[in-house]
């Protein structure tokens, strides 16, 4: 039995993308979010994590536009409660439904912030940015979520995760971008799934077109575990993948974390911008700034790696 190792939008990323959101955050909120971005950084990757927990965890993750209809990125309602009135809750969570679970995570957050629960806040704005991020991965929003519909199983772990691992070090990782408050957040990010969608046909074609100079041998690497054989992309094939791409995965990249930082700052300004930092004592918030005025300065100039800086790639962290 041959079978392609397959996973999310890798650890690497997730991670990423939510430790460039927080430099876009306005001071008011950055130096909270600051000041717990371990936290936000390791656990971005919780959700997928309780996958393998729950069950009702996977269609939070995507949406396979194609089973609601055609043009439907365009087309569906963008509230909850529309589509379970006209495609009903079952097809729902069978063909999955992420740009509505984000929209009700962004008010489990905004209600966080209500509270003043710092480990609501931190939790809810962990997972929120995970399943924002996942809308901007063109194979969340298809049925050919792997390629398994046009003998291109493996493509899903290829485009999210090992080409990133790949050639981060050449992307370029910063953003003019600030956040912004999002008055119409379900519009946003069904503007995401749109875009998400238009870049689908080049995911299929062109790893069709950098194929054709490949044989299965120089393709794939294929490894031994527990009496199994498991295929992968060899880094090759994945750079020669990567190069008819473009910078498509490195703009996903930055508008994903773009977005996040949008959702959490619109959450924040719907709570009634709460103060995050009244119990944090002057002197420990001067020592923060200068760590953090560092480290945007690193961001800024796109040195986050050279200086040793994304937390994503330090240590083991990197490798879980």
């Amino acid at each position: 039995m041959l079978v392609i190792i397959c996973s999310s939008w890798g650890f690497l990323v997730h991670r990423t993308i939510h430790q460039l959101a927080i430099y876009e955050l306005p001071e008011g909120m950055q130096y909270f979010f600051h000041r717990n971005m371990n936290y936000i950084v390791k656990n971005s990757v919780r959700p997928d994590q309780r996958r393998n927990e729950d069950r009702d965890e996977a269609p939070k993750h995507f949406i396979d536009l194609e089973l609601f209809g055609d043009s439907a990125a365009w087309k569906m309602p963008l509230k909850w409660k529309d589509a379970v009135k006209k495609y009903g809750k079952d097809s729902l969570q069978r063909c999955g439904y992420v740009p509505y679970y984000v929209v009700t995570m962004k008010d489990r957050l905004t209600a966080a912030f209500r509270s003043g629960n710092k480990d609501s806040i931190l939790f809810y704005a962990a997972d929120l940015g995970h399943y924002i991020s996942d809308a901007h991965v063109p194979l969340h929003v298809t049925e050919n979520y792997d390629g398994q519909l046009s003998n291109q199983k493996g493509l899903h772990s290829l485009w999210e995760s090992t080409i990133p691992e790949i050639e981060l070090q050449q992307y370029d990782l910063r953003t003019h971008h600030k956040a912004r408050y999002l008055k119409h957040p379900d519009r946003a990010i069904w503007a995401a799934i749109r875009q998400s969608y238009k870049l689908l046909g080049d995911v299929f074609a062109q790893e069709k077109s950098a194929t054709q100079s490949f044989t299965d041998t120089d393709k794939y690497r294929v490894q031994m575990r527990n009496g199994k054989e498991y295929k992968s992309y060899t880094s090759s094939f994945a750079k020669a993948y990567s190069a008819r791409l473009g910078k498509t995965i490195n703009e996903q990249l930055i508008r994903s974390a773009n977005l996040v930082a949008d959702f959490w700052y619109t959450s924040w300004v719907d709570a009634g911008c709460p103060d995050l930092n009244k119990h944090i004592q002057s002197f420990v918030k001067k020592e923060e700034k200068q760590s953090l005025q560092e480290e945007t300065q690193a961001y800024k100039q796109n040195k986050l790696l050279e200086k040793k800086l994304l937390i994503a790639r330090q240590g083991k962290e990197s490798g879980e």
